[in-house]
């Protein structure tokens, strides 16, 4: 690791006025929790739906086209319990003390609940939504509701096939319909939950946009480019005392546009965070 680099950016933080972080995927791989890739805790909580299904890793999971609703649910149920009940891992925790005293906002793809575990809900938007939330999936009206209760019975009564009772798949208490889980999909709800969180982004962004701002960038991928990753080159490009580092274990390189203005740093946010605590403690 270039001890420079980390030197760098740790007084980076120190003299910016405000931090906004783009938080990605990386960060949850980098915790242990790696929604992409077939690992040992996948296969230590989820060996018998790879044994039944042929899954290799959660997002595949989320996404398999299963026979019926029983055995969708099963895997959700599996899938939000497991989310819900882990520990926050140690990338968030090391962040939340790299911006202890600094004015500071994360926005992020993430929906696993490694975030909210760690940090203030009024600091954080959740761009693709969060999975301790269910929404009608028509969607009817414009409410989500917190389904912790509703997981954990649909988990106690799931039988040796993995799948729950038909009675316990969650309807919408309006119209009845289905509920889906509160995820980026093509019935996601941008409700007045979303907006309230995207709007304390955007001030964020407005009120410190001619100040010295910090863009951290950590563990974002190419899957969805506009959220986190072209908004920031942006912002790095326009606004005149504002700094981009991006942080991934994937090498990478700086835009020519922000010559100057950006940093690159090809590295396990893991160890990479935690070395910046220690230099900024």
């Amino acid at each position: 690791m270039n001890q420079d680099k980390i030197k760098n950016v740790a007084e980076l933080i120190r003299q910016a006025d405000a931090v906004l972080v783009g938080a990605g995927s990386g960060m949850s791989s980098a915790a242990g929790y790696n929604h992409y890739h077939c690992n040992e805790m996948f296969k230590k909580y989820f060996k018998d739906f790879e044994q039944t299904y042929g899954i290799r890793n959660l997002f595949q999971g989320f996404y398999y086209v299963y026979s019926k609703p029983e055995q969708q649910w099963g895997f959700y149920s599996r899938y939000i319990t497991f989310m819900e009940t882990s520990p926050a891992g140690q990338p968030y925790r090391d962040l939340y003390e790299c911006l202890k005293g600094k004015e500071y906002f994360i926005l992020t793809t993430n929906c696993d609940i490694q975030i909210p575990k760690v940090f203030p809900e009024n600091r954080i938007c959740q761009f693709q939504g969060d999975f301790r939330y269910f929404q009608c999936s028509q969607p009817c009206h414009d409410q989500i509701y917190e389904n912790y209760a509703m997981i954990q019975d649909m988990l106690d009564s799931m039988n040796d096939n993995q799948e729950i009772p038909s009675e316990k798949i969650p309807r919408c208490p309006k119209c009845g319909w289905k509920m889906v889980p509160w995820v980026q999909d093509n019935t996601f709800l941008q409700g007045e939950y979303w907006k309230t969180a995207y709007q304390q982004y955007k001030n964020f962004v407005d009120t410190y946009k001619n100040k010295k701002l910090l863009l951290l960038e950590l563990g974002v991928g190419d899957m969805t480019p506009s959220v986190i990753k072209l908004p920031f080159w942006d912002m790095a490009y326009n606004f005149s005392d504002t700094f981009l580092v991006t942080v991934n274990l994937d090498a990478g390189s700086s835009p020519e546009h922000l010559n100057g203005k950006c940093l690159t740093i090809n590295e396990d946010l893991l160890y990479f965070l935690q070395k910046l605590r220690g230099q900024i403690q």
